[in-house]
């Protein structure tokens, strides 16, 4: 059986990603081998270790436990130089984000599976769907798009876009409708179409607007009434730019709905990639995909030896090996 990780269009995106997050230099290993030839690796080192982590967005939290295994490694004399040292921070970070290393996977169980994606405006719900739907029609699935924004004018014609351009079906109604009864009318309709996956949006909201995420709620309350399963996954989307309002986004959403999945966007350009370490470490959910630019070549599974090599520019590939 061959890793997900070993298939060409995967070793393709990790080489994006490596040349997109953080652009240029790593962000915190940059200068500390320059610092550090014949030094011991002593409090001062690791202090300035932390706080590169902190301003990058991996929070206090992480960076804490992180230090704190580097530290213990320190007292035991197992990192006697700055490949030791950095060779155990890879391995701290993979040790973080390995348990939310979950690959998103269609349930047999289901016909449709109902996927939801949830998020802010501006995270990129729009463009995650079309890209999953690109995603899941090379898989050989069949999958049919439900426009449950209804709040945002242009959202239906944005998701249209993307139906057409990926050449499957969607369900609509006008502006302003409500968006529980047109999901409900996609999952009835993709019922009898013997669709595979029904992929659902939903209108951006911030996760402090209580009556919109009653709405969501709602959503969710319909669904079971014609599939008590349903939906099956509820992805939400988050913007990797917005550091740690991503990880307050994430435990508000996953309060109100019990979300089962992350997409985690925009990690090209201005993102410094830590909050993905936030998130993890926080909320233990599982990331499903990242991104790192508009392309569909630019979505791919996310996997945490390879983001943390990514990360730190290691020439190591994988941590674990």
């Amino acid at each position: 059986m061959t890793n997900e990780a070993d298939k060409p269009a995967a070793r393709g995106f990790f080489k994006r990603l490596r040349a997109k997050l953080n652009q240029g230099p790593a962000w915190l290993t940059t200068d500390i081998k320059e610092l550090l030839p014949g030094r011991k690796i002593d409090a001062q080192i690791l202090d300035d270790l932390e706080a590169r982590l902190i301003m990058a967005d991996v929070g206090v939290e992480a960076s804490s436990r992180i230090l704190e295994e580097l530290r213990r490694r320190v007292v035991r004399k197992e990192l006697n130089d700055v490949d030791a040292l950095l060779k155990a921070l890879q391995e701290a970070m993979t040790g973080i984000l390995k348990p939310v290393e979950q690959p998103f996977v269609v349930g047999a169980h289901s016909k449709p599976f109902v996927i939801l994606v949830v998020g802010i405006n501006g995270a990129g719900k729009t463009t995650t769907i079309g890209k999953l739907a690109h995603r899941l029609l090379g898989e050989g699935k069949t999958v049919m798009l439900a426009a449950g924004d209804t709040f945002r004018a242009a959202a239906r014609e944005q998701l249209e876009i993307w139906a057409e351009r990926n050449r499957v079906p969607i369900v609509a109604q006008q502006w302003g409708a409500e968006p529980a009864a047109v999901i409900f009318d996609a999952l009835k309709a993709a019922r009898a179409r013997n669709i595979d996956v029904l992929i659902a949006d939903t209108a951006g909201r911030l996760h402090t607007q209580i009556h919109l995420m009653e709405e969501l709620k709602k959503v969710k309350r319909v669904l079971e009434r014609l599939d008590p399963t349903a939906p099956h996954e509820v992805l939400l989307v988050l913007d990797g730019t917005i550091g740690q309002n991503a990880v307050a986004q994430a435990q508000e959403f996953n309060k109100a709905l019990g979300v089962t999945g992350l997409v985690i966007t925009k990690l090209d350009g201005t993102a410094k990639g830590g909050v993905v370490l936030a998130i993890a470490h926080r909320l233990r959910i599982p990331i499903r995909f990242i991104g790192v630019g508009e392309q569909s070549e630019d979505f791919g599974v996310f996997n945490a030896a390879e983001f943390v090599s990514a990360l730190l520019k290691s020439e190591t590939r994988d941590a674990a090996a």
